[in-house]
């Protein structure tokens, strides 16, 4: 279902993101990577190769993010698959404790960001009838966890657009959906653990799964074996799940 597809990931300089533009290059999509980092994410197309390219614009900032998507579908054809994947952990601080504009930034980032990206696909996949909207979320936006509000409040609430997207674009034909996959080794984890915050920073790094693993879900949620998870989420803590997708320890 993506072979041929142009895909969209943001955050696509490391970890999930940089592991799924590799994936869905490797499916045969044509695939560009949106992130700050425009240095980075110019190496890891050129190391993709002709079918991927780079297009630097912070997803906080609607206006660029929108402009950027457009000279992406001028070059590779509208937009078949957006991955929302771009999002910070920062600031791990008590809510007492917290800097309210780093706080904000977040949410800029993480939960403002995911809806900049739906706004400039949703026009064009709703008028053709298709395409698929996929948001990486977390086990955060259903438990609290200590030092983490602006995260948990960023994905509770990117769910909920996930959710409002598939309610709103679903019956003219656009998919949309949710990742949650567990704790992944990425730089993510390396800021969580050196935080000390909370359990999930004494976790050993044995129990975190490669970034390798997301970036295959979302592969396979682009197929209608994913279907029965529209409007709903995928969650890779499910050993059926990953059984599934073909996921194996």
């Amino acid at each position: 279902m993506v072979k041929d597809a142009h895909v969209i990931i943001t955050g696509a300089s490391r970890g999930i993101g940089a592991a799924a533009a590799r994936a869905f290059a490797e499916a045969g999509a044509r695939v560009t990577l949106i992130a700050r980092s425009g240095a980075e994410i110019g190496a890891l197309a050129a190391a993709i190769g002709p079918n991927a390219r780079a297009a630097a614009a912070d997803v906080a900032d609607a206006r660029a993010l929108e402009a950027a998507i457009g000279a992406a579908e001028a070059a590779f054809g509208p937009v078949g698959v957006l991955i929302n994947n771009a999002g910070v952990i920062e600031p791990i601080a008590a809510l007492a404790e917290a800097d309210p504009d780093d706080w904000g930034r977040a949410i800029d980032i993480t939960l403002k960001g995911v809806f900049h990206g739906m706004r400039a696909v949703l026009p064009g996949m709703i008028a053709r009838g298709r395409g698929t909207i996929l948001t990486v979320g977390s086990g955060a936006a259903h438990d609290p966890r200590e030092g983490w509000s602006s995260y948990c409040a960023a994905k509770a609430g990117a769910l909920m657009l996930t959710r409002a997207a598939h309610l709103e674009a679903g019956p003219a034909g656009v998919r949309v959906l949710s990742l949650s996959p567990g704790t992944v080794a990425t730089d993510m984890q390396r800021a969580i653990r050196a935080s000390g915050i909370n359990a999930i920073s004494r976790l050993d790094w044995s129990v975190h799964v490669p970034p390798e693993w997301p970036a295959r879900a979302l592969v396979w949620m682009c197929g209608p074996e994913a279907d029965d998870f529209l409007g709903a989420e995928v969650a890779l803590r499910d050993g059926a799940i990953r059984t599934r997708i073909g996921l194996h320890a």
